[in-house]
C-alpha cells in the first residue's frame, strides 16, 4: 500500500527543483496571494498556485522537507491583528526563515539570526494593522510538523485546520514588555505604502 502522506512523484520533483530554501520563498512570490479563509495542505498549494500566511508557511515546511530539512513552523502573535506563521530553517547554526505575505517585509529573512526571538524580532518594525499600530507582541518556539504525518498535512484534501489550532494553543514568549507597547508610535505613511506594496484587497462586489 502506497504512503497517503506522500507526495506523487511529479510533486516530488517539483518541490525538490526549489533546491534550497531561497528557492522555496522564490516560488511562494510568485504565486498570488489570496484571502479565502481556507487551510489548504501543501498538496492543495501546488494544485491550486496561490496561497495565504498560512498556508505559505506549511507550503513551506513541507517543501523544506523535501529538500533534507526539518519542517519546522514559527507563530508570531500580534494584538489588535492577525497573527503570522512562518516556515523556519537553519543553516550553520543561524535561523532563516520562509513566508507568505499580504504585506511586503513579512516574508523572507536570510539565515543570519543566532536565536528564534532574535528572528521573531525583525518582524516587528513591520508588523501593523490597518490602523497603523505596531501589533507584534509574541512568538512560538519551533513546531515540527513530522507530529501531524498520521493526519496526513502534506498531502490530504481536507483543511489542516489542526495546524493552526495547535499553534494558537502552545506557548508564546513576550518579545516586547507592556511598558514598551505602551510608548510605540504609529508607522509613517512612507513605511505603511511600502509595505502595503501590491497588497491583495477583498473584491467589493
Amino acid at each position: 500500500m502506497s504512503d497517503p502522506n506522500a507526495f506523487t512523484p511529479s510533486e516530488l520533483r517539483k518541490l525538490r527543483s526549489m533546491k534550497n530554501p531561497y528557492g522555496i520563498q522564490k516560488f511562494l512570490d510568485e504565486i498570488p496571494y489570496h484571502l479565502a479563509g481556507s487551510a489548504w495542505s501543501p498538496r492543495r498549494v501546488l494544485k491550486e498556485q496561490t496561497a495565504h500566511c498560512l498556508e505559505g508557511a506549511i507550503f513551506g515546511a513541507a517543501a523544506l522537507r523535501a529538500n533534507g530539512y526539518p519542517p519546522l513552523l514559527l507563530d508570531l502573535e500580534a494584538e489588535q491583528d492577525t497573527d503570522h506563521v512562518i516556515a523556519i530553517f537553519r543553516q550553520d547554526g543561524f535561523w532563516g526563515a520562509i513566508a507568505k505575505s499580504n504585506f511586503t517585509g513579512c516574508r523572507w529573512r536570510e539565515p543570519v539570526h543566532r536565536t528564534l526571538r532574535e528572528l521573531a524580532l525583525t518582524y516587528f518594525n513591520g508588523y501593523f494593522n490597518l490602523r497603523r499600530e505596531r501589533s507584534l507582541r509574541r512568538f512560538s518556539g519551533p513546531v515540527n510538523l513530522k507530529r501531524f504525518d498520521r493526519q496526513n498535512w502534506m498531502t490530504t484534501e481536507d483543511p489542516v485546520w489542526f495546524i493552526a489550532y495547535h499553534l494558537c494553543d502552545i506557548k508564546h514568549y513576550p518579545l516586547i514588555t507592556p511598558a514598551m507597547a505602551k510608548r510605540l508610535h504609529r508607522v509613517d505613511e512612507r513605511l505603511f505604502q511600502g509595505e502595503c506594496l501590491g497588497r491583495a484587497v477583498k473584491s467589493k462586489e
